[in-house]
């Protein structure tokens, strides 16, 4: 028979710091999120409908993978490249393989480089306006609606932090884009050099991406993801006043969200988990974890210690033989689990052996009832 043990793992519980709250920030809305768990660390009008500019460019790339491969080859359409504001100077009639334009569009933020991915795909921009939306439908995106694959500011184009930090999520599981929004510079098609507007690759190390943004009616906007030990924190910020207000607010998001974690010993090698009745009157076999277990553990937020182990076992036993398990889990989710093994070798005894400790507990059973 097996019995299971329940314990919090009072070590791992962990103090808060002495800032146990978010930084405030002046934007309209803002989200930060654990990317492991998809729990949200701290917000403000997370679902807000509002402007999110380039950011809509993650929906682009996406909608555009769905239909072309990479080394698939583009005609900019004239249309594209009369477009304004942050371009790359596409000429009408240009070639340029997907993959090229795609990095014109994450990286440099490029309205030429985005219309002609979406010309390529539908023949206007409301067309390609009804993927995007379809897209954003089938991934949940209940606070999003597009109108232009590009981002410039036009009525009914809209989404949220909840929202844009999803899609940001989404699209960075294509190793490609992963690849792609963590460059500071690249070069494409006719010589063209490519600067990313992304300021916090370079003032926050360990910064992976992911867009930003900026229109007069979205004002300064930004999703963004830093890597920890163990942890990808994904923080995003919409409707800052100005391009450094941004960058402090989600650098002091991002840094913040960071410290809510730290790397544990969760579970140790050598440590006795659970100990188990032996047989014959030897003493009680402890069962030792096999190997250590770090864990990441949420400042605040205790991690549970789940051993399941026999209450018994019969003999022999060897040193190192398998007889049990340990988890642990954070909020019920399972974080690792590693074996339980027998501490020592325990032989099973010779008949004369046995035969005189039953002899023996014979001789206490009767004493009891006389």
């Amino acid at each position: 028979m097996r019995r299971l043990i329940v314990a919090c793992v009072a070590a791992l519980l962990l103090a808060a710091p002495a800032r146990a709250g978010a930084p405030e920030v002046d934007a309209s809305a803002y989200l930060v999120l654990d990317a492991r768990t998809g729990q949200v660390l701290a917000a403000s009008n997370a679902h807000e409908r509002l402007p999110i500019a380039s950011i809509t460019k993650l929906m682009t790339v996406l909608v555009t993978l769905e239909h072309h491969k990479l080394r698939d080859v583009v005609t900019v359409d004239p249309r594209a490249a009369a477009v304004g504001e942050s371009t790359i100077a596409l000429r009408s009639g240009e070639q340029l393989t997907v993959r090229d334009l795609i990095k014109g569009a994450l990286i440099q933020s490029a309205n030429d480089a985005a219309d002609a991915l979406a010309l390529s795909v539908a023949p206007d921009f409301p067309a390609f306006a009804r993927l995007m939306n379809a897209k954003a439908a089938e991934l949940g995106l209940r606070d999003t609606h597009f109108v232009r694959p590009d981002g410039l500011d036009a009525p009914g184009h809209y989404s949220s932090a909840a929202d844009v930090t999803k899609l940001a999520r989404i699209l960075m599981r294509i190793r490609f884009v992963r690849q792609t929004v963590a460059e500071k510079t690249d070069t494409i098609e006719g010589g063209r050099t490519l600067h990313t507007w992304d300021d916090l690759l370079t003032e926050l190390p360990h910064t992976i991406g992911v867009k930003t943004g900026h229109t007069s009616a979205a004002g300064w906007c930004q999703v963004a993801a830093v890597r920890g030990r163990g942890v990808t924190v994904y923080a995003t910020l919409l409707g800052s006043p100005t391009r450094s207000e941004r960058n402090d607010d989600l650098r002091a998001l991002l840094v913040w969200g960071l410290s809510r974690f730290r790397v544990v010993p969760a579970v140790r090698e050598g440590r006795t988990y659970a100990e188990v009745r032996v047989p014959y009157g030897r003493a009680p076999l402890g069962l030792v974890a096999a190997k250590p277990l770090l864990a990441v553990a949420r400042v605040g937020r205790p991690l549970e210690e789940r051993v399941t182990a026999p209450a018994a076992v019969s003999l022999p036993v060897r040193k190192g033989a398998v007889l049990g398990r340990v988890e642990i889990r954070a909020g019920g989710r399972l974080v690792g689990a590693r074996d339980l093994v027998a501490s020592r070798t325990i032989h099973k005894p010779g008949v004369v052996r046995r035969l005189g400790w039953y002899a023996g507990r014979a001789i206490h059973h009767l004493a009891h009832l006389l």
